[in-house]
């Protein structure tokens, strides 16, 4: 099974910098543009099934990428990016004087600190975890999967067979595609980060 990673396109809270785990965020214009792009260097591809979180963001650049073709994703409660808590939808900025201690804690020591009221990160490994030990029960060829930074840069160091805090290695940018190979035993990174036309030739 081939697993091609989209990240959703760029939103405001990207552009403000701002946190944005579970916050509804709008595509920008440039945004909108990225997935539209990819539904063009995609259109060959033929995807037998589509994953997105439960986020706006992710469902909008997919139905923008899939374009007419006749699939519905499935939302995948999953595939959302992590939750920051009362961080969301602030900045780094603000956080260093108004949550002090805690914002200092997590980002001296992100895999164990809990963003204030958030999801720590290892509930959320646990999560990806959950989603990749049921990839063996699907049965496609080509899923497509919708999501977030953290979630793709996770899921493909854990695919690899990587610790998770190897997930910084693998930057997934928007407007762009990546793809892994998947089977029961082992995963192979074929693709990252490509903005090129795939072709059926290219495998």
């Amino acid at each position: 099974m081939k697993l091609w990673l989209v990240r959703h396109g760029e939103t405001q809270a990207n552009v403000d910098g701002l946190y944005s785990g579970h916050s509804p965020t709008p595509l920008t214009a440039k945004g909108i543009g990225q997935a539209e792009t990819l539904g063009t260097l995609l259109q060959r591809v033929p995807f037998d099934h589509v994953m997105c979180s439960e986020l706006e963001r992710t469902q909008q650049t997919a139905r923008l990428l899939l374009g007419d073709r006749p699939l519905v994703p499935e939302i995948v409660p999953q595939l959302n990016e992590m939750f920051f808590g009362d961080w969301e939808m602030r900045h780094h900025r603000d956080l260093v004087i108004e949550d002090a201690a805690n914002y200092d804690a997590w980002c001296n020591d992100w895999q164990n600190a809990i963003p204030t009221n958030g999801e720590g990160f290892k509930a959320f490994s646990a999560r990806v975890n959950a989603f990749i030990d049921r990839l063996p029960e699907r049965d496609y060829q080509n899923l497509l999967l919708v999501s977030h930074q953290g979630v793709l840069s996770l899921l493909t160091a854990l695919l690899l067979k990587m610790p998770s805090s190897a997930m910084w290695h693998f930057r997934i940018d928007q407007g762009a595609w990546s793809v892994i190979e998947f089977t029961p035993a082992f995963a192979t990174l074929r693709v990252l980060n490509s903005r090129a036309r795939w072709q059926p030739e290219a495998g």
